[in-house]
Formats: C-alpha cells, structure tokens, sequence
C-alpha cells in the first residue's frame, strides 16, 4: 500500500497531538472520487473532535485524520462516478466521521455527493476556505430559518468564518443585516455589507436590537440567552453551537432550532456560481503549511480569527 503526509490524531488532547507523518493513502470505493488535496481548512470542528469533545456524538477510530474542508483535483474515480472525472478541479465538505479519514492529508476519499466543481474565479486555498462555513451559513439561513427578502436577521460572531459568508448569503436575498463583531471588526463589518454593525465591546446588542425576524447565533453561552429578547414574536433563533431553551422560546413567543451542517454536492455547486458572479467571496486571513498545523489550531481556537486558517498541502 502506498503512503502519504497526513496529520493523525493518536490520543485526544491539545494542539501538541497533532503528527504530521506517513499514513495509508486512500482509494476510492463504489460512488467515491480520490481528490489529491491542494488546501484543507481549518474549523472549529477539527479542534473539537482533537480535543476529545465530539467523541459520544461521533466516535472516530483512533488514530484519526482531522479535516472537513478540502479543494484539490480528482486523481481518480471509483466505480459509479458519473458527474466526475480525473483532472477535474473540485471543492468538497466530506462527511470525515464516517471513516475518520479526513483532508489534513495529501490525498482524501470523499462521496460523488459532497463534492462540486470548484468556484473557477478563485484558487484552491480559497476555494477549500467555504464548504464548511458556506455550507452551514446556507442551511441555517434558508434551509432552517426560511430567510426572506426585506426580513431582519441579528447575526452573532459576524466576522468570523461562518458568521462572513452568513452576512453575505442574507445580503444576497436581500435582507438587513445586523452583525456583532469586536472593536476591530467593525470596518470589517460594513466591508461584508452589514447595515448595522455592532461593537459587542461596548454595546449590549439587546439594548438597541428589537424586532428581528432572525437570530443565527454562532456563539452560544450568554450572547444566546440574551438574545430572545432581540426576536419579534413568531421569529426564530437558530444555533449552530448550542440547543437553545425550548422553555425560554415558549416564554418569548418565538420559535427555536439546533442543527449541524451537511454536505450537499448541489448547494456547493449553487455557491460557486455566486463566489463566481462576484456575490460571494471567502475570507482567508492566514494561510499555513499542513506540516504547521498545530499552529494552525493555536490560532482557530482563540475564537477570534477575521474568516478563514487555511493549511496549503500543494
């Protein structure tokens, strides 16, 4: 069997788990395509499945491969694969708690249906910076939380990786946007298009945000519970960190919902063509080797990084 660089986790801990050595390198099975990895990005998720917190919700075989983001060219298809083929430049967001074989490597397995063609305006460190955070932007605004024109979403955490695409997904449809962020942010902010930045330093969001049809709350904690007081009655606070009260809803009036993302090969194809028309565009601030990968996760675990840590494999 052929090896290759990846990152494995052998036992949970901190950043200093993270081996950077040899691995198995995959082949792929019925329906699956072998991407040779250009960039993979980092998330929240990869620090939390390192660190041992994801373990009941998803066991991974140790030792495991980290990595949910990935964009790279197909090396080669497996029996079945009929939208792709070798030489093709794609972006995916694989489904690593299936096999625990996840894209800090040179070459990853993913599914035909969690992988799209890759935006052709922007390269692969760019490209691998989306899936994930685009992905889960999409589906708490428009799958969950029914986002319309005109409406007014609060959005929470609005500089950061998924709080960046989610501001320029309500844009798009068009509606008004308010978005905490810290001090330094805040030119950031208006940069994205949020109509109402807020500076969470030195404003309480709930004493000057009422009446919003949408809370996407990316923090949890206290920003959550005191967010139920921004809601109008028959809105929705929708969290991809923690499930929120049903009591408190109930209380408030409003409606609630907890959800993580899932791949989705035609949601990925429609961001591509809006991060091609100039509609949608990623933010990386820092750009790492793979073999820096534990720096890589010192810096994703602060909670403060502007967008995306992307590791440059090619």
């Amino acid at each position: 069997m052929e090896n290759m660089k990846a990152v494995r986790v052998h036992n949970y801990g901190g950043p200093e788990v993270l081996r950077f050595e040899d691995a198995p390198r995959p082949a792929p099975g019925s329906g699956e395509l072998l991407i040779r990895v250009h960039a993979a990005s980092v998330n929240a998720i990869d620090w939390k499945a390192r660190a041992g917190y994801l373990k009941d919700v998803f066991p991974l075989p140790l030792p495991f491969i980290p990595g949910w983001d990935v964009s790279g060219i197909v090396e080669a298809v497996g029996s079945g694969v009929t939208k792709f083929k070798k030489g093709d430049e794609v972006y995916a967001r694989p489904d690593a708690a299936r096999n625990g074989k996840g894209t800090y490597a040179e070459y990853v397995v993913v599914r035909e249906t969690e992988a799209a063609l890759k935006p052709k305006s922007i390269d692969h460190v760019h490209a691998a910076a989306i899936p994930v955070v685009a992905l889960t932007a999409w589906q708490a605004l428009f799958d969950t939380a029914a986002l319309s024109k005109s409406q007014r979403i609060l959005i929470h955490g609005a500089a950061g990786g998924v709080g960046s695409f989610a501001v320029q997904l309500a844009k798009w449809k068009g509606a008004h946007v308010i978005g905490t962020a810290s001090g330094r942010n805040q030119a950031f902010l208006r940069e994205l298009g949020v109509d109402e930045p807020i500076d969470y330093e030195k404003t309480r969001f709930e004493d000057v945000v009422h009446d919003v049809d949408v809370v996407f709350d990316t923090l949890g904690g206290d920003t959550q519970n005191r967010s139920w007081k921004a809601l109008k009655k028959g809105g929705i606070l929708v969290s991809i960190v923690a499930p929120p009260s049903a009591d408190e809803a109930a209380k408030n009036g409003v409606r609630s919902a907890f959800f993580s993302a899932h791949p989705s090969s035609s949601q990925l194809a429609e961001i591509a063509k809006l991060v091609d028309a100039g509609k949608l565009k990623p933010v990386v601030e820092t750009v790492l080797p793979l073999s820096d990968v534990r720096r890589a996760h010192e810096l994703n675990e602060t909670g403060h990084a502007r967008g995306k840590t992307v590791l440059k494999v090619t």
